[in-house]
């Protein structure tokens, strides 16, 4: 048997298996959910909204008629394998890639991390016939053809409901591309930017990008630069503006994911923008709000005003970055349009923005700034940083999608420990 054919057979074994007690109940849920008329207003909008949870209980708290979407990444995924609601599940997995010629501790942790998603994320489009955002391993992160090969494995369990996240790296962009052609849905994540997102949007044209706004204004705040206030806010309004142009222009698809939300005055204060995902907390505190339908207002031409001090120097510290697209940029993007793109290695992809002046977009990290960002969780440490943000070398918004990996990575490790660790009780 050739390799191509064992790796054709193996694939469709392991389908076949996460799929087995899947039941859907594609566009016959909506009338046992209540409908809402504060999030109908957002609707009205034009806001689609997602819940950003993996936990059946919390969404059936939260979840009404307008929701659409649910959201899961690799540290919700992790909360649910950490309460053991899959412990029997895992070596029954284990045995069935052992028995189809699994090998080495690398592919048994991604071919178990991908059952574990996809299983857990047809739960929840069986029980709510939500679309769901699945996201992948974090270790192909920086592996564009196995980035490839896993997100078409994840959209061909459910075409009709799954999204597939892929975060945003030289070679998750040109993954997202690819795919993008072959009409698999993806939702670029870890976005951090207006010029990302701008970027993104041209080169990759994913279904959904993101500003994960809510670590932009913790970063603010714990670093000492301000309140914190409205810096994402501000973010995703711009990006929103970026996308919204190309889209007119026919330049894109992409719509705008306004992430991160951390309370539910934030839902009303990006009200307009494509789409919203916000975790429950934030769900019902938006629910509870004492306001009016009339005083949910589109909020997309809104100019907000960061909570930044007088005496942080914006410029050098990255915050433009944040919401402007400058020039620079767009010739860059022009210049690639002339390009030969889909032949591109992840490293050729960092080369073009480094030539041309935009090496602070894509940044190749060498393994020391990796480890601190590690070791540092989802917000970074400004004293840690500054040299590289004052001089240029990186800008803000790659300083937080570092961040934001390495926080992923933390929690994709520690879900790894515990499928292995259960693994070897069951020996």
């Amino acid at each position: 048997m050739s390799i191509t054919k064992h790796k054709t057979d193996f694939i469709k074994t392991i389908q076949a298996f996460v799929l087995r007690d899947f039941s859907p109940n594609f566009d016959r849920l909506s009338s046992q959910f209540r409908p809402d008329p504060k999030w109908n207003r957002l609707r009205e909008i034009g806001t689609a909204l997602w819940l950003d949870t993996g936990n059946i209980e919390a969404t059936l708290e939260n979840w009404t008629r307008e929701f659409s979407a649910l959201t899961v990444n690799n540290t919700l995924l992790n909360r649910e394998i950490q309460s053991g609601v899959y412990d029997d599940l895992i070596p029954e997995a284990f045995k069935l890639l052992k028995q189809e010629g699994c090998e080495g501790e690398q592919e048994f942790k991604l071919e178990l991390a991908f059952i574990l998603n996809a299983i857990h994320g047809l739960k929840l489009i069986e029980k709510f016939d939500a679309f769901v955002s699945l996201e992948e391993h974090t270790d192909l992160a920086y592996d564009l053809e196995g980035s490839l090969g896993y997100a078409r494995r994840y959209y061909a369990i459910c075409p009709e409901r799954v999204y597939v996240k892929i975060p945003f790296t030289p070679a998750g962009v040109l993954a997202s591309r690819r795919l993008s052609k072959e009409n698999v849905p993806i939702n670029l994540t870890l976005g951090f930017s207006a010029r990302q997102n701008y970027v993104t949007a041209r080169l990759a044209n994913p279904a959904y990008l993101n500003v994960f706004l809510g670590r932009l204004n913790s970063f603010t705040e714990k670093n000492g630069l301000g309140t914190g206030e409205y810096v994402g806010e501000k973010a995703t309004l711009a990006s929103q503006a970026a996308v919204a142009r190309l889209r007119q222009h026919g330049k894109t698809v992409s719509q705008q994911i306004a992430a991160s939300v951390r309370s539910g005055q934030q839902i009303v204060d990006l009200a307009g923008v494509d789409v919203i995902t916000m975790p429950p907390k934030a769900a019902k505190q938006f629910a509870e709000m004492e306001i009016g339908i009339d005083e949910i207002q589109d909020r997309r031409a809104h100019e907000y005003a960061p909570g930044i001090k007088a005496d942080a120097d914006q410029e050098k510290l990255g915050f433009d970055t944040l919401w402007r697209v400058d020039e620079k940029i767009v010739a860059c993007m022009d210049d690639l349009d002339n390009e030969n793109v889909d032949s591109f290695t992840p490293e050729d992809l960092v080369g073009f923005f480094s030539e041309h002046g935009c090496g602070d977009v894509f940044v190749e990290w060498d393994e020391s700034q990796k480890q601190t960002s590690y070791e540092e969780g989802k917000i970074p440490k400004l004293g840690n940083w500054q040299e590289a943000l004052t001089s240029g070398s990186i800008g803000l918004d790659s300083l937080m999608n570092l961040a934001g990996l390495s926080s992923f990575k933390a929690d994709q490790d520690e879900m790894d420990e515990h499928v292995f660790k259960i693994i070897d009780e069951h020996k």
